[in-house]
């Protein structure tokens, strides 16, 4: 039976798209994601909004995309899922912990950071839009 969708190029392209402008839009306003994730920290509402919406997000991912040993970006993306999955739980358990990680990392390397995710991004969505038959 022929796939009707193909459920890993359009995860790829849409987390390659989402991270790339999020990293243009990061360079294009230093300190932003700093202000986001301190105005995550304070508000346990966002806190447990952002947790569960990168669980829910995360498990669609995982659970929607195959794992096929042969084709590298299914693994990958399918790994992405999973570690967004683990990561929504230790926001959901440890946020106060967890966003002190990235106040201190954004505090020197938020350059690094958005230059990072820009990049990333773009690979990711190149190699999703490429995934298509």
């Amino acid at each position: 039976m022929e796939e009707i969708l193909d459920v890993t190029g359009w995860s790829a392209l849409v987390l390659g798209l989402s991270a790339l402008f999020a990293g243009i839009g990061a360079l294009r306003k230093p300190g932003i994601w700093r202000t986001m994730i301190e105005e995550v920290e304070r508000s346990p509402a966002l806190q447990f909004l952002c947790g569960m919406l990168e669980l829910l997000i995360g498990t669609a991912i995982y659970l929607l995309n195959p794992w096929i040993p042969s084709d590298v970006l299914t693994c990958v993306i399918k790994a992405m899922g999973a570690a967004m999955m683990l990561e929504g739980l230790v926001i959901l358990g440890f946020c106060d912990i967890y966003t002190q990680f990235w106040l201190r990392s954004l505090a020197h390397l938020h350059r690094g950071w958005a230059l990072t995710t820009t990049l990333a991004g773009l690979v990711l969505a190149v190699l999703g839009a490429s995934h298509f038959h």
